[in-house]
């Protein structure tokens, strides 16, 4: 029998709630940032994700999701049109446990929310602000049938879910 080398603390880190959007366009395609890579990042890796961000106390997943696409993407010009009817959850794998998320959760539980943008390309600003350092060095439009391909393995899942309950959205 082979003995595990999974730390026995990593598995007591709590998951971080946080919120996911899904921002769609006229065009019924996804914005989807390619985030900036960090020392710990697999420089093959597929970093390109939608905003998603920690809940801060005291603040609403609706509240959040509204801070968050505005913190990483400068869009404010966006409506919630529907939320996930559950949370979704991933896990780190074992060699980001301790580095990725500040070493303090061993994954996410997330509030998912459709949005619909109201705004043109202008509006869009993933330079960050004085408050805000930015996470994306690149974004796009892109069909949701491609995003799982895009997505780093462990957030797959998730995004394979994400995806299939906002659909009927996606076909108008």
């Amino acid at each position: 029998m082979t003995k595990s080398k999974s730390n026995p603390q990593s598995t007591q880190l709590p998951l971080r709630p946080c919120v996911g959007i899904m921002l769609i366009n006229d065009h019924n395609k996804i914005w989807i940032g390619r985030r900036i890579s960090k020392p710990h990042d697999d420089p093959n890796a597929l970093i390109w994700q939608m905003p998603q961000g920690g809940i801060d106390e005291g603040e609403t997943p609706e509240q959040a999701a509204i801070r968050e696409l505005e913190e990483e993407t400068g869009v404010t010009k966006a409506s919630i049109i529907r939320q996930s009817s559950e949370w979704y959850t991933y896990e780190l794998p074992r060699h980001l446990m301790g580095k990725a998320l500040k070493g303090k959760f061993r994954g996410q539980t997330q509030k998912w929310f459709a949005m619909k943008f109201e705004g043109t390309e202008k509006d869009v600003n993933i330079k960050g602000t004085a408050h805000q350092k930015a996470e994306f060095d690149k974004w796009k439009w892109e069909l949701s049938a491609k995003l799982p391909e895009l997505i780093i393995p462990f957030k797959r899942k998730v995004y394979q879910q994400v995806i299939k309950e906002f659909s009927p959205l996606l076909s108008g």
